[in-house]
């Protein structure tokens, strides 16, 4: 019994040293935004600035437009994660509980589109949104990542968990394919979908190669891009490092808030998910 209790002591201060290591890079932007410029790069470094300058939060605020940046970024990600989670549910439900020609065939080639790097469909897809007339625009960013591989494939995964017999019942009461799958399959793939709500968000929110590629409007520009302007193009290049710190620091934000409430929700769907697998 007190060797049990030992291990599982060790196990959480391991876990914990974890946690505090993946938190420090957090925690040290943060403090840096509150620094001199003399206090980033002194030595030995300090974990906590000497005069702390809540200014610089304003300042890098003021100093470039980046509640239109995050609000882009936000604009752009939730529309897409919508999007998402229908197709993807959609296609996975075809692919797990639907019955059609070519099946198997169909689902070997999403797997396939699973290997193809992202970067080896930038050019085709640049002259398609070009000849759509769609670069430049809201539109373009959001059709050309309505669609993702690795979103059918979690699903896909999700969905081979769910009984047929479950599917199966719901055709004889005359349910159809779309009523069975968002009150039957969906709500048991519940914690899947907040999986992927969560890692699409954070991936459009973060997307800054293929959106500076197709749009030149700095109206348009995500909070990746509008950080890269706020560095090279606000004159900070590397001189004006605490409202960096500042801005890299409230920009992420708003994945810290969604992080929170989808880690919510994944594990009060864990808990239903094992409490009826019991019952």
């Amino acid at each position: 019994m007190h060797q049990r209790s030992g291990v599982r002591l060790l196990s959480h201060l391991f876990l914990a040293t974890v946690a505090l290591l993946m938190a420090f890079p957090f925690y040290w932007t943060a403090t840096s935004a509150l620094k001199t410029n003399d206090e980033i790069w002194q030595f030995p470094p300090t974990l906590w600035p000497h005069a702390p300058l809540w200014s610089n939060f304003a300042d890098a605020w003021a100093a470039a437009p980046f509640a239109r940046y995050i609000g882009n970024s936000i604009l752009v990600a939730s529309v897409i994660v919508v999007i998402q989670i229908i197709n993807s549910g959609m296609m996975a439900y075809a692919m797990t509980h639907m019955s059609f020609r070519l099946k198997n065939a169909f689902t070997a080639l999403i797997l396939i589109g699973y290997m193809v790097p992202v970067t080896a469909v930038y050019l085709p897809g640049y002259i398609v949104l070009s000849n759509l007339g769609l670069l430049d625009s809201y539109a373009g960013i959001i059709l050309s990542n309505c669609v993702s591989i690795f979103s059918i494939f979690l699903i896909r995964q999700a969905f081979l968990q769910v009984s047929h017999e479950l599917v199966e019942a719901g055709q004889i009461d005359g349910a159809s394919h779309l009523r069975i799958l968002w009150t039957i399959v969906f709500p048991l793939a519940r914690s899947s979908f907040a999986v992927l709500a969560l890692i699409t968000f954070i991936e459009q929110y973060n997307n800054y190669f293929w959106p500076m590629l197709i749009t030149k409007n700095p109206d348009l520009q995500l909070v990746s891009a509008g950080l890269r302007s706020f560095f090279v193009q606000g004159g900070a290049y590397g001189l004006k490092w605490p409202l960096i710190m500042a801005a890299s620091a409230f920009t992420i934000l708003p994945l810290l808030v969604l992080f929170l409430l989808t880690q919510k929700t994944i594990m009060q769907s864990v808990n239903l998910s094992a409490g009826a697998s019991k019952g």
